[in-house]
């Protein structure tokens, strides 16, 4: 099976041989690409049972019903976690994921693809006790994605850590799509919002900054 760009990065942050709780699993496919290529025991948990018939469907098509397990459930409600599994949630708003996140029981490994807000996702993780071990930057037909493994654990961490991230902070691909986010938010800020300009433009200066010494 081949996978996205983007599911491809996350498979790549799965330890071999874990077991992986898949919550929004859309059509199972990360699940059935793990338990045949990972020697990963996966649950494949969905919301909405239209997504989770189709995720069963892929499964079946590839004789896996007896490996990967489908759960109809809100996030992680009524699921067995256990401390060594894998939880991987992609493809959520933030507020969604720490809604999930602050009402459950957690594993010792997070890999979490949020579709906004990834400095308060960083922010209120690391706030659980978990530390940034990984982090990835992509875009998949043109669209950028951040995928974030957290383990259990402290680090201690500057402002920028946050907003930037610990690890992007030294990818170059990743500055220069966060010079162009902020470029095209001053062309939407009124003139009148002095302050907010003013903090886009500085944390545009530090980027640049940051840019030419990674290049050199």
């Amino acid at each position: 099976m081949k996978l996205s760009k983007r599911l491809q990065a996350v498979a790549t942050l799965v330890d071999i041989g874990s077991r992986v709780i898949d919550v929004g699993c859309d059509h199972a496919y990360l699940d059935i690409f793990l338990t045949l290529n990972n020697g990963n025991n996966c649950i494949a948990t969905d919301i909405n049972s239209n997504a989770l018939n189709v995720a069963k469907s892929n499964i079946k098509k590839y004789k896996l019903s007896k490996k990967i397990k489908t759960v109809l459930t809100d996030g992680l409600d009524g699921l067995d976690i256990k401390y060594d599994d894998t939880i991987v949630i992609s493809g959520m708003g933030t507020h969604t994921i720490l809604d999930i996140l602050n009402t459950n029981k957690l594993s010792n490994t997070l890999i979490i693809s949020s579709n906004n807000d990834i400095e308060l996702l960083r922010i209120e993780v690391v706030k659980l006790g978990y530390f940034i071990d990984s982090e990835i930057f992509l875009y998949d037909k043109g669209v950028p994605y951040i995928i974030i493994k957290f383990i259990k654990g402290v680090k201690y961490y500057k402002k920028i850590d946050y907003s930037i991230g610990p690890i992007l902070k030294n990818n170059k691909e990743y500055i220069c799509y966060l010079i162009n986010k902020n470029n095209k938010v001053l062309t939407v800020i009124k003139k009148s919002k002095i302050f907010l300009r003013v903090k886009y433009k500085l944390n545009n200066l530090y980027l640049t900054y940051k840019l030419k010494k990674l290049q050199k």
